[in-house]
């Protein structure tokens, strides 16, 4: 039947046709297409389609999923070289802060000593000492004199200001307060005026 079909078609298209006759040839050819193929054809095109959206809604699905793993990878990248630069600048921290009160302590003898060749010895240690944790990033903090500031100081004390203008600032410093690079390492105990 197909071939009947087929040679039908050849004849009508070696007929001569007018310009009527062409354009009827062309409404009528998809008619002949389906009717030729069928409503079977017609279900599969349409479950083809379904496939292909189908298809194109998985693509679009691992596309985002794709793109979220990336960008979370690049967090958890930066994140971690934030946290390594910040062990590798404050690894110490914990020595340090274990030295802090023998600071304290040579400071104290060398307020009370009293000879002079003995208070030398013991401040060119005290110096040497000091310059090396400098060089690892340690500071001590002003604040004596200084508004007092909870971010800094620790207050021990509140006295009354002995004038309008002291009110509010550190009149002494029991204990000195270290930054260990910009971050404080040990807040200051003070005595400020109110």
């Amino acid at each position: 039947m197909e071939e009947n079909e087929i040679k039908e078609e050849i004849n009508e298209a070696a007929e001569p046709q007018t310009e009527n006759a062409a354009a009827e040839a062309a409404e009528e050819a998809p008619k002949k297409e389906k009717k030729r193929f069928g409503k079977k054809n017609d279900a599969k095109v349409e479950e083809l389609t379904n496939q292909v959206q189908e298809m194109g809604e998985k693509l679009s699905e691992m596309n985002d999923k794709y793109v979220r793993t990336v960008a979370e990878f690049e967090n958890y990248r930066k994140r971690t070289n934030a946290e390594r630069a910040d062990l590798i600048l404050n690894g110490g921290k914990d020595v340090i802060k274990s030295i802090l009160p023998i600071i304290d302590d040579l400071e104290r003898a060398l307020q009370a000593m009293t000879d002079e060749n003995a208070k030398e010895g013991v401040t060119m240690i005290y110096n040497k000492m000091m310059n090396t944790l400098q060089q690892k990033g340690l500071k001590a903090m002003e604040a004596k004199g200084e508004k007092f500031n909870e971010e800094f100081h620790e207050a021990v004390t509140q006295i009354p200001a002995p004038t309008e203008e002291q009110k509010g600032t550190v009149l002494d410093v029991v204990e000195k307060g270290y930054f260990l690079n910009d971050k404080v390492l040990r807040y200051a105990k003070v005595v400020y005026a109110m």
